[in-house]
């Protein structure tokens, strides 16, 4: 089980760094376009920020979020792109930048002060804290990877990517399943360079099956921000070969991901770009409490 407090100042680190990158933007830089077709900057924050609220509802307030949740039965497809939009149309930049730093710091001190093995309800099934936050986490490394590549910017990563890879490996059997497909039966054995040159390991060594490659580029695939023909990742064995062609970290139907990078566009916003309600559960819903 992961330590709550370490993925929390993990979140808390990722949240930065993006900040940093959109902080000093002019405000019609805002509107720059993603690789999500109609998502802008503005949008991928607001979609951040929009989450953060909900998560932080969960917290702080059980019966207002179940009254949330069950609006969000009623359009489980667009509740959360449409949340993200109201925040685009009613604040300017600034602002935006201000309503998501602290949203973001008021979700960290709700979950810090969550007890040891409290359970958060969700749209999904409830999380503990550090699934909370490995999702959240998840979420905004892969929004804020829309965002520089918006910007031309090449960001560089760090010990945090642990947290996505392993949601993509426990998600597994999670993307087979939103395929209509039966999961294999045997392990994967699954072998990722860290960016600090370390081997992050999962799954048995003698396994059969097996992936390896760069951590980076592990979770690039998982959370459909890039084309595998683009990533320097190997299978051995049919069923793991399959797998990297389905992967997705992220809960809801599969994504379309992204188009290889010769073909110079990005695929629609309903994979990679803006992801069902469902999201963020990812990490016990496709895998198991982390």
């Amino acid at each position: 089980m992961a330590d709550p407090a370490a993925v929390l100042g993990d979140l808390r680190a990722e949240g930065e760094e993006l900040e940093q990158l959109v902080a000093p933007l002019a405000a019609e830089r805002w509107s720059l376009p993603t690789p999500a077709p109609g998502w802008t900057v503005a949008h991928q924050i607001a979609h951040l920020a929009w989450t953060d609220e909900r998560a932080l509802l969960s917290a702080t307030d059980p019966d207002a979020f179940a009254e949330d949740a069950a609006q969000a039965l009623a359009s489980p497809e667009t509740f959360v792109d449409d949340g993200a939009q109201r925040l685009v149309d009613e604040l300017p930049p600034a602002a935006l930048l201000d309503h998501w730093r602290t949203g973001r710091a008021a979700l960290h001190r709700a979950l810090v002060g969550r007890p040891h093995g409290a359970r958060l309800p969700w749209y999904g099934p409830p999380m503990g804290v550090a699934s909370m936050a490995t999702a959240r986490l998840m979420e905004t490394w892969a929004h804020g990877q829309d965002v520089a590549d918006a910007l031309g910017v090449r960001r560089e990563p760090t010990g945090r990517l642990r947290h996505v890879a392993r949601i993509g490996v426990r998600a597994r059997d999670y993307a087979y399943m939103v395929h209509g497909l039966v999961p294999p039966t045997e392990e994967f054995r699954v072998e990722l360079t860290a960016p600090d040159g370390d081997l992050w390991t999962y799954g048995p060594e003698d396994a059969a099956q097996r992936v390896t490659g760069s951590a980076l580029d592990f979770c690039l695939l998982a959370t459909q921000r890039a084309h595998r023909s683009d990533l320097a990742l190997r299978a051995e064995g049919p069923d793991a070969e399959h797998w990297l062609d389905i992967a997705q970290a992220f809960a809801g139907p599969p994504g379309k991901g992204r188009e290889p990078a010769a073909g110079g566009s990005a695929d629609g916003a309903g994979g990679a770009g803006s992801v069902t309600v469902t999201e963020v559960g990812a990490s016990e819903s496709a895998g198991g409490a982390l």
